[in-house]
């Protein structure tokens, strides 16, 4: 079961979906009763409008007796800026409710990642979808994304990344004309496993929490906390399971752990885990790169990370899992660790006890709890973060409402 802020979902639930007349009535708005002293006859509505609508006018002008038509257009846009670990899946989720509500898009991939916006636009132009509602600008952060913060006619500005370039992108869309923002930024989820787990199932998914997408997942488990009784039985099977692992071409279905995403990546990685062997935390496996042409990384485990330490406290974004130990029965105490961060994306716990599990989910400060299982993402469940892992959410039927001028 997964279960989300304002929103949950169980296995096999794929729970609701949106109709044609459910998203025009999301963007109409609603009456409201109001209470009027005398006389009470007044009506007050909401009407929801797209924020960053095409406009085309005519300009009429008077000279010499002649009159002139021009027609001008004033693009107020909607422009996104998404990463590049999930290139078409991060499009998807944030154009669809852009378009939804009546937007047209700016859309800038990812510098290492441009194709594959550029492909759905090709696909879009032969859909007949008009010219000017859907714009692939590729280009670097720096420069593109950067303007498009800055440009007074982009109304709203969704953003996926780190944190500091969220930051620095909210600083620049409050300066140029306090234009709509929804960030979705880094990540250090805490997941915690008890001993009253089913421990297979814990080792199972506690790997895919942490390797899945080669450890390049924004809700990635960046820190694991195993209970003191069965941490060493959890480490064995882990690494165990490890050995097993098939690492080459992400392409063949056989394939377990495919290569990161670029050579910057990889080598930050590898530095990643050179500071946590410095700082004295025990590497128990990996942290080294594939002696195989690409850029691959062993999935690697480090255990004994004290609080302080920088792996226990900043995201990888890659294979790493990282693990401390706490008390046998001490709940309160690693919940308190657990949420010991700037960070509150995600989170999980693996226990058998349901009254252990509501308890510790309320608790966790994120904005998805799993609950013995992890990654279990949904279209049907909202999908954000709290604290310095950003605001606003993506996903669910509400998620339109950040893309109109009246939420």
């Amino acid at each position: 079961m997964s279960a989300g802020r304002g929103g949950a979902c169980a296995d096999g639930d794929l729970g609701t979906k949106i109709s044609g007349d459910e998203i025009s009535a999301l963007r109409d708005g609603s009456t409201i009763p109001i209470n009027q002293a005398r006389p009470n006859r007044n009506l007050t509505f909401t009407k929801k409008e797209p924020l960053g609508l095409l406009i085309w006018f005519f300009l009429l002008a008077g000279s010499s007796g002649t009159q002139r038509v021009y027609l001008r257009a004033v693009s107020r846009v909607c422009a996104i800026v998404i990463p590049w670990n999930y290139p078409l899946m991060m499009l998807a989720w944030k154009s669809a409710a852009c378009l939804a509500a009546g937007n047209t898009l700016v859309l800038k991939p990812a510098q290492v990642t441009p194709l594959t916006a550029l492909k759905f636009a090709e696909l879009a132009a032969k859909a007949g979808i008009p010219k000017g509602v859907i714009n692939i600008l590729p280009g670097s952060g720096g420069l593109v994304g950067q303007r498009l913060s800055e440009h007074p006619d982009v109304r709203k500005l969704g953003f996926t990344g780190s944190t500091p370039i969220g930051k620095q992108i909210m600083k620049s869309c409050a300066l140029s004309n306090l234009k709509k923002v929804s960030l979705e930024l880094g990540g250090k989820s805490p997941l915690i496993i008890f001993n009253d787990c089913d421990l297979d199932k814990a080792v199972r998914m506690g790997m895919g929490a942490v390797y899945f997408n080669k450890g390049e997942n924004c809700i990635a488990a960046g820190r694991l906390f195993v209970e003191e009784s069965i941490h060493d039985e959890f480490v064995r099977r882990v690494v165990e399971e490890i050995k097993k692992m098939k690492i080459g071409d992400p392409l063949d279905r056989s394939t377990d752990h495919g290569p990161q995403n670029h050579k910057a990546h990889l080598d930050k990685l590898l530095e990643y885990c050179e500071t946590g062997v410095k700082e004295g935390a025990t590497l128990v496996y990996g942290a080294r790169q594939v002696p195989r042409p690409g850029f691959f990384m062993e999935p690697t485990v480090f255990t004994n990370v004290e609080d302080y330490m920088y792996i226990a406290e900043e995201e990888s974004f890659g294979p790493v899992m990282v693990i401390s130990k706490f008390k046998d029965g001490d709940i309160d105490g690693v919940l308190a660790r657990a949420n010991n961060t700037e960070y509150g994306l995600a989170s999980g716990v693996f226990t058998r006890d349901i009254s252990k599990a509501m308890y510790v989910s309320e608790k966790l400060e994120a904005g998805t709890v799993f609950i013995n299982t992890y990654n279990k993402t949904d279209v049907a469940a909202p999908f954000g973060g709290f604290k310095q892992s950003g605001f606003g959410k993506d996903l669910d039927s509400q998620q339109i409402h950040s893309y109109t001028l009246k939420p």
